[in-house]
């Protein structure tokens, strides 16, 4: 479970880090838009971009804090909806998951 929680926290840095250079690339773009109408079409499809990827990391963010904080309760190898195990494969592979595989498929 130390691995777990050393990966997630690795992870969150890794997360924010990420956020923030979206949310410094999206403040430094407050300029005009190119003259040019398919420069302006690219420009806006980058920030659209940015935007659906910034959101992304936001998610994956919350899922890491959720799991750090179950794992700090004491509850991070159980399923949040039925209390079962999750199998340690399904950790392994995905370590902020807080549900077990029949759950997440249930779901």
């Amino acid at each position: 479970m130390a691995d777990r929680k050393q990966e997630l926290e690795g992870l969150r840095e890794e997360l924010i880090e990420r956020f923030d250079r979206y949310k410094a690339h999206k403040e430094q773009k407050g300029g005009p838009l190119d003259k040019d109408m398919e420069d302006q079409s690219i420009e806006l499809m980058n920030d659209e971009v940015i935007e659906a990827l910034q959101q992304e990391t936001e998610d994956e963010l919350r899922q890491v804090l959720h799991a750090l904080k179950r794992i700090e309760a004491g509850e991070g190898e159980a399923c949040e909806r039925c209390g079962e195990p999750i199998d340690g494969r399904r950790l392994q592979a995905l370590p902020y998951t807080t549900v077990c595989l029949d759950c997440a498929e249930r779901q």
